[in-house]
């Protein structure tokens, strides 16, 4: 099978009723954009705002178990941390009265981690679109597509990769946009390897160089959240780098820019690798989903304990009243943090 897959049919998916679990970020955008694309949505969504939003909105909304029940294909869009609860108490014993069955994924992470484990006659998919539900919609309002991940765990019926592949249609990523083959171990791996690195690698990064340059040059507090991001220079580069490439894009800054930047990254390189080693080990023998699985079953302790931590620090207050002054706080807003 080819590994880079730019169309496909939606054949698999028609005469079919397909559930999506969850009408939150995800859930909503794709469900709107296969019924624009002639598909039979329905929707399982606990009783919130959510199943209200739904209901408004014009779909069919039912439980979660009911959901599945009467459907051949399902979209899991719920959050990973809640999912292998979801699984267990509405959808797993429904699956095994079924002779065949869709189940997609949006993420690696349960299945990849052993923590949802469907019946032998089930087909298991992934379909993870590489952006947020209000970035899908954007560009399909544009006419564009956009990038998707595609795995198969279980074939049961010999059509998995045909299902998958024709979701990636049905969801508005291809034609435009490009499906890669994959699977749910490499996404697993590489989204938390994200999240475990140059993500806080660079928010460790930016807070030092706060505290540096205000605690012990006195630089003032504005100008340096400015120069570090405030100001949108650093959007505006992740931008360039999408569209240009990491390297390419450095052309659009000073000489100056140009040689700190390359000097450094080869001089930090061999401790970040390091690092990087150390997580990607971590996530891929099953240490980190053995630790968030402890982490929820204790309350989130570390979690809300570290997100106190951030909010109190200096730089935290000091973005607040900038961004207050900027007018990107509203008084509604403030009095919700």
């Amino acid at each position: 099978m080819e590994k880079l897959i730019l169309d496909a049919s939606l054949e698999p998916l028609k005469n079919k009723t397909i559930a999506v679990i969850g009408y939150g970020n995800q859930g909503r955008v794709q469900a709107t954009i296969m019924r624009e694309n002639g598909l039979n949505v329905i929707i399982g969504n606990v009783r919130d705002k959510y199943y209200e939003l739904a209901r408004k909105e014009g779909f069919e909304v039912y439980e979660i178990d009911e959901a599945i029940k009467r459907a051949d294909v399902g979209l899991l869009l719920i959050p990973d941390e809640v999912m292998k609860e979801v699984y267990e108490k509405k959808i797993h014993t429904v699956l095994e009265t079924k002779k065949e069955f869709v189940l997609d994924f949006a993420s690696g992470y349960n299945i990849a981690f052993g923590l949802i484990r469907p019946p032998r006659s089930v087909d298991v998919v992934m379909v993870a679109p590489r952006m947020v539900g209000e970035g899908i919609m954007d560009l399909h309002k544009q006419g564009k597509g956009y990038p998707v991940l595609l795995g198969v765990k279980q074939d049961a019926s010999g059509k998995a990769w045909e299902y998958a592949k024709a979701i990636a249609k049905g969801i508005g990523a291809i034609p435009g946009g490009i499906a890669v083959r994959s699977s749910f171990e490499e996404e697993a791996l590489l989204d938390l390897m994200s999240e475990h690195t140059w993500v806080p690698i660079l928010f460790a990064t930016i807070k030092a160089c706060f505290d540096i340059a205000v605690k012990e040059y006195g630089v003032s507090p504005e100008a340096a959240l400015l120069e570090f991001y405030a100001s949108g220079e650093l959007a505006e580069i992740a931008r360039l780098i999408a569209e240009e490439g990491i390297f390419d894009q450095m052309v659009h800054h000073s000489t100056t820019s140009q040689y700190g930047t390359l000097t450094r990254m080869f001089k930090y390189y061999d401790n970040v690798k390091k690092i990087v080693e150390d997580e990607a080990r971590y996530i891929w023998d099953g240490n980190f989903a053995k630790e968030w699985v402890l982490e929820q079953q204790a309350g989130y302790p570390v979690f809300y304990r570290l997100w106190e931590l951030a909010k109190q620090s200096e730089m935290a207050k000091a973005e607040k009243e900038l961004y207050k002054v900027l007018g990107r706080i509203k008084e509604e807003e403030e009095k919700k943090q």
